[in-house]
């Protein structure tokens, strides 16, 4: 089968070419797994933190790739349950120990043993992938193939932050950064807090443009001052200049929630900046979301397709997911990046 694979370490911006395009076996299923016939897979950040090695894949070369959706087309010894010919998504949580307290809670995303599709696991920038039954769902048939890819990690995880964010209906939200994740949480919200007002930083114009677009309330710099103090807000950028100012603007008793696998050690500077009667006095709290458990996944398929919830996506063709990864790292978003597999 075709698959892209990093091959080593490297800064995109050195190396805009990260991933080479080979020829590997095609994976035999083991036990418990399916055989799954890649159409389509979203392109993330985290991939950008795996080739930059902020979270690097377990060897080289690997086949990056976790919001995965394709066609059953084979079963090891004792998979039954999805049938030949059904859609499903792999996100990126791929195993986890099954045993231990996190597992046997539902918090599979805290398991020691936690394995990620992509990372731990060859992921799906190739034409097939393997994986244990338990960990591929179904996909709902209102979403269309690119649709899917980002639900299943921009969307899940996004759902995850706002359950932790805890907010209640009436309080503001705010949104730093608006890529692939704000964006489904901002229309997640507008449904499940239809009294609350949305605040959004982004860097750019066209991305604050975009979320008001969506219904956001407000949009501006991610150094601006909301014009409320907000109950809380979600962080889902790379950087740490965010987490200083979305401090700044919660109200007292805030929450602010980071999303993000690792930050970006470039501007770690910006936390020299932090000023505890400004930032972190009167209660405030800060939250950082874990992974995803299967669960997540799940409940925000079967949400997203009730309410529902469609991803703005730019599709690529496999063969242009070098280009897909250095335009989100140039910060050229808007929506999801998916790569539509051959």
């Amino acid at each position: 089968m075709k698959a892209a694979v990093v091959e080593k370490i490297t800064k995109i911006r050195d190396n805009p070419q990260p991933l080479s395009f080979v020829e590997v076996p095609d994976p035999v299923p083991a036990a418990g797994q399916i055989l799954v016939r890649v159409s389509a897979c979203g392109v993330c950040h985290t991939e950008l933190d795996e080739i930059e090695g902020r979270t690097p894949p377990v060897s080289f070369p690997f086949i990056l790739g976790h919001q995965v959706v394709g066609t059953v087309v084979g079963h090891g010894p004792g998979a039954g349950k999805h049938a030949a010919g059904r859609r499903v998504g792999i996100g990126w949580i791929g195993a986890s120990c099954g045993e231990c307290r996190f597992c046997c809670g539902g918090r599979e995303n805290l398991c020691r043993d936690f394995r990620a599709t992509g990372r731990d696991l060859p992921g799906g920038y190739a034409q097939y992938l393997t994986v244990s039954e338990n960990f591929a769902f179904p996909v709902p048939e209102i979403f269309s193939d690119a649709q899917a890819a980002p639900l299943l990690c921009a969307g899940a995880i996004g759902w995850r932050s706002l359950h932790l964010a805890n907010l209640h209906d009436g309080e503001p939200l705010g949104l730093t950064g608006f890529g692939a994740s704000a964006h489904l949480v901002l229309q997640l919200s507008r449904h499940l807090y239809p009294d609350s007002e949305i605040f959004v930083f982004a860097r750019s114009e066209r991305e604050r443009q975009f979320a008001r677009d969506l219904g956001a309330s407000w949009a501006g710099d991610t150094s601006d001052r909301s014009p409320l103090a907000l109950a809380a807000v979600i962080d889902t950028t790379p950087a740490w200049k965010p987490v200083v100012e979305a401090l700044a603007n919660l109200a007292p008793g805030g929450r602010l929630v980071v999303n993000a696998i690792r930050k970006e050690a470039a501007d770690k500077a910006e936390l020299q900046r932090l000023d505890y009667p400004l930032h972190l006095w009167m209660e405030k709290e800060v939250k950082s979301v874990a992974n995803v458990a299967r669960r997540d996944i799940a409940e925000f398929l079967d949400l997203a397709a009730r309410i529902p919830i469609f991803p703005e996506v730019e599709e690529y063709a496999f063969a242009d997911a070098n280009r897909a990864l250095a335009e989100l790292k140039a910060g050229i978003i808007h929506g999801a990046k998916v790569l539509m597999i051959d």
